[in-house]
């Protein structure tokens, strides 16, 4: 085949049409609509597939039997759906359509002239992977396209239910006002034909007015079969509804806005009940009112929800004239709240301690617990030696003086396997209120007397301790080592105290013991265990703890650190605790030996760390749900607390201001206190108030403990008092301010010295006395007046013996004229130093010349007696 052959059988037929392309691509615009209102205009063209032949093919088409089309043919054939296509993509499409066609065909059938030549592999590869990308593309924008028009047949079908919603409440507005209008005019045409049949003669009636207007009337007459006009509608009737009124809206109005409907229903109503006769009178609100110890008229009025003005109207008829400010008592609020028909509630601010202890157990969840057993006695009658016995430990031997100075708590394991917990208390005078706070917590009390010494002061103290708090007593005979040991004589003095041992008939049990040799430690032991078990001892462990502080102390590396006794629950690690003003969490529990534990049951005493501050000795201990709840209560106490220091400020009595003129006259030795605990620092303010007298006294300006501080040192400084340290020390700091400022710091470890220095120093401000010594009495016998000498009585020795420089009182009819001194003492026309009775001398007085005849002239010494403190 050559280029000839190509030629010719290019040439048309004689007769033919005209070759020419036909338009396969059509193009237009299409706009697409996204979110937010956004558009986009888009050029979409349409492609119709078109098969190309040769002219020999097409003539010889008609003449050939029907064959089966290629499937190239078939696919070319069949109409493609309509795609919107972007001109980005029509590239590939075209070449997509193309490869499918190339395949099927021969490689060397010419095309129109042209000789086709043969795709390798990688060009079918692409063409049919260009394929298939465009039908994916072309399923995506398909379903894109359905998309898009159903949610436009979505928001076109809600617009169209708007539209009728919005129809129907405008047809359903319309009607309601055509019928108001309607029963206006009815009501209008109902007065004025009332207004024309009560119309006098000769006045033109509201009828008549109407047919003169209608005769005026120049517009055109209506026909027959007119249709009468729908009643206006007010103008912008949603819009007015809302009440919303725009500066553009009241222009465009143009004066139609009306009364709203409700306003009109309103007035409607207000006639009707005028003429019913009924009053809105506004129904009273009875309301529960709190009220507090104290509050303001003011607050009074605002929990009322009334007026203040018509509770001070109440307070007036009343006779109570007062301020909105002015704060009144919780009877008289009460008075006034149920006067204006209130109900009341009384609340206390000591409220918040309520539930703080909780409320007594059952007898089924009770278990029994350790024995609590408190050991009291004189001062060196042996009581820390017997419990030194008993615990197998030397305490005694670390107490300075060998007295105890503080309460210890200790937990006793006999070898029964049974449990005892002992409470060791002073023995000074000093230490009474630790007495009675052990007495206080305890279960039984054993009371050591010393076979040798029998019953001394502080042993009549501790039984008088035990009876107040009605716990029974057995009383350990110690000492009895000793050759001059007589049980007798200490139980014969015991019943001089209404305390009656068993062996004289009575109900107190005495066990003669040892401490030394350990005589008698297991019988009384035993004694113990039995009272013990006749008190029948339970507690309920699973509880929220309670206890008492039974000591307190600042540690320097611990901090505040307090000894608590549990009485009821247990107390874990953890809880939060409230002892007196202070509160904390429990961060450790420390036993008596010194271990840490997780937990400490009823009768177990342990040390507690974690609290904010040293609390007092004999507080009660309590475990709270929160914070929230231990900061209010401990704010409540700390407030109390503030409130007794600074005083009440109340009205003075005529007593009250005498007793404080004579304070006043009274000498103050300021002291500032520090102790290692809070019970000696507790015992040290008590033994100093006890020396005070009506002259002069020890005031502790401040009592606090651990180490004295440079605070300590400033205040001290500020009040010009001494410092005294219990079991402390000062640190650097306090001890170079106190250096610079002068302040005294003394050291105590036993209780004696500090008692004895303190009252030695307040009897150094006792002002001394003067005693009076009399000496001897003369009388006037004629008076002299010698030039530059003066006045000089001549006198006669009637008693006793008149000195030189000696005090003398001038006395006239029995009257002291006179008191000074003699300047003068001549016997004759010499100085003698005395002159004896029945002798006569002359006399001179310092600085006083008015001496008369018959006088008397008394004569006498003056001693200076220093004082001194009981």
């Amino acid at each position: 085949m050559t280029d000839q052959a190509d030629t010719s059988e290019r040439k048309p037929k004689t007769g033919g049409k005209t070759l020419s392309l036909k338009r396969t691509v059509e193009s237009g615009h299409v706009r697409q609509n996204f979110s937010h209102g956004r558009t986009k205009t888009v050029v979409v063209e349409k492609k119709k597939s078109r098969t190309l032949k040769t002219a020999a093919a097409a003539a010889e088409e008609p003449s050939k039997p029907q064959k089966a089309p290629a499937p190239v043919a078939k696919a070319a054939e069949e109409p493609a759906p309509a795609a919107v296509e972007t001109k980005a993509e029509k590239p590939a499409k075209a070449a997509a359509t193309a490869a499918p066609a190339a395949k099927e065909k021969p490689a060397s059938r010419a095309r129109s002239g042209v000789v086709l030549r043969t795709l390798t592999e990688e060009e079918k590869q692409a063409r049919a992977l260009a394929l298939d990308s465009a039908r994916e593309r072309e399923g995506e924008d398909r379903r894109r396209a359905e998309e898009e028009a159903r949610r436009f047949a979505d928001e076109d079908a809600r617009r169209e239910r708007e539209r009728a919603e919005a129809a129907a409440r405008a047809a359903e507005e319309a009607t309601r006002l055509a019928a108001e209008q309607t029963t206006r005019s009815r009501a209008a045409e109902e007065a004025k034909r009332r207004l024309d049949t009560d119309a006098p003669a000769g006045r033109a009636t509201a009828k008549d007015l109407k047919g003169d207007e209608a005769e005026d009337d120049d517009k055109p007459k209506r026909g027959p079969g007119h249709t009468p006009a729908k009643p206006p509608v007010a103008r912008r009737t949603e819009e007015r509804r809302r009440g919303k009124l725009t500066i553009t809206k009241a222009f465009d109005d143009e004066g139609d806005r009306q009364r709203s409907l409700a306003s009109m229903r309103r007035r409607v109503e207000r006639e009707r009940k005028k003429h019913m006769g009924i009053q809105d009178a506004p129904q009273k609100i009875i309301r529960e009112v709190v009220i507090p110890e104290v509050i303001t008229i003011q607050e009074l009025a605002n929990r009322m929800a009334e007026r203040a003005v018509d509770v001070m109207k109440i307070l007036m008829k009343q006779g109570i004239m007062l301020k909105i400010t002015d704060v009144i008592d919780s009877d008289t609020a009460q008075l006034v709240a149920e006067e204006l028909g209130h109900t009341v509630k009384r609340v206390a601010e000591s409220d918040v301690e309520e539930g703080l202890v909780g409320e007594a157990d059952i007898d089924e969840v009770k278990q029994p617990r350790a024995p609590v057993v408190t050991v009291m006695g004189h001062v060196d009658h042996g009581k820390t030696s017997l419990l030194d016995a008993l615990r197998k430990t030397d305490v005694a031997a670390g107490e300075a003086g060998g007295i105890t100075q503080h309460i210890g708590a200790y937990q006793v394991n006999l070898s029964s396997g049974e449990r005892i917990t002992f409470l060791d208390t002073p023995g000074h005078a000093a230490f009474t209120s630790m007495r009675a706070r052990g007495a206080k917590v305890t279960d039984i009390v054993v009371l050591v007397v010393a076979a040798d010494d029998g019953v001394m002061p502080q042993t009549i103290e501790a039984i008088n301790h035990a009876k107040a708090a009605g716990v029974p007593m057995i009383v350990a005979i110690n000492k009895m080592d000793k050759p001059e040991a007589d049980p007798s004589r200490v139980k014969n003095e015991l019943l001089q105290h209404e305390v009656v041992v068993e062996d004289f008939g009575g109900d107190v049990l005495a066990v003669p013991i040892s401490a030394k040799t350990g005589m008698g430690l297991d019988k009384l032991e035993e004694t113990i265990l039995l009272q013990a078990e006749l008190l029948d001892i339970r507690a309920n462990p699973d509880r929220p703890a309670e206890g008492i502080i039974v000591e307190a102390k600042l540690d320097r590396g611990r901090g505040p650190v307090g000894t608590v006794l549990v009485q009821r629950g247990t107390l874990k690690v953890g809880d939060i605790i409230v002892a007196g003003a202070e509160w904390g969490r429990v961060r450790a529990l420390i036993n008596d030996r010194g271990e840490n534990v997780d937990s400490a049951g009823p009768s177990v005493p342990v040390e507690v760390l974690g609290l904010g501050g040293a609390p007092e000795a004999g507080d009660v201990m309590s475990v709270v749900e929160s914070e929230a709840r231990a900061r209010e209560v401990t704010d409540y106490r700390q407030r109390v607390q503030r409130d007794k220091r600074v005083g009440t400020g109340g009205r003075t009595s005529l007593d009250q201001m005498l007793s404080q003129l004579k304070e006043q006259d009274k000498k103050e030795l300021p002291i500032v206190v520090k102790a290692d605990v809070q019970g000696s620092a507790e015992a040290i303010v008590q033994a100093l108030e006890k020396l005070g007298t009506d002259e002069v006294t020890a005031r502790v300006i401040h009592v606090g403990v651990g180490g004295v501080t440079e605070s300590d040192i400033t205040l001290a400084t500020a009040s010009g008092a001494p410092v005294i340290g219990f079991n402390v020390r000062a640190n650097t700091q306090a001890r170079d301010a106190a250096r610079q400022g002068g302040v005294e710091i003394r050291y105590y470890s036993v209780i004696y010295d500090l008692v004895d220095d303190i009252k030695a120093a307040l009897s150094g401000m006792l002002s001394p006395e003067l005693r009076e010594t009399f000496l001897g009495n003369a009388e006037i016998l004629e008076v002299f007046n010698i030039s530059k000498v003066g006045k000089v009585s001549g006198c006669r020795v009637t008693e006793g013996v008149v000195r030189r420089g000696s005090s003398v009182r001038l006395i006239r009819d029995d009257v002291v004229v006179h008191e000074g001194k003699l300047s003068t003492l001549k016997r004759f026309k010499d100085e003698v130093k005395e002159v004896q009775s029945g002798q006569e001398c002359g006399m001179a007085f310092e600085n006083y010349q008015d001496m008369r005849k018959g006088d008397i002239i008394e004569c006498f010494d003056v001693e200076v007696v220093k004082r001194s403190l009981a």
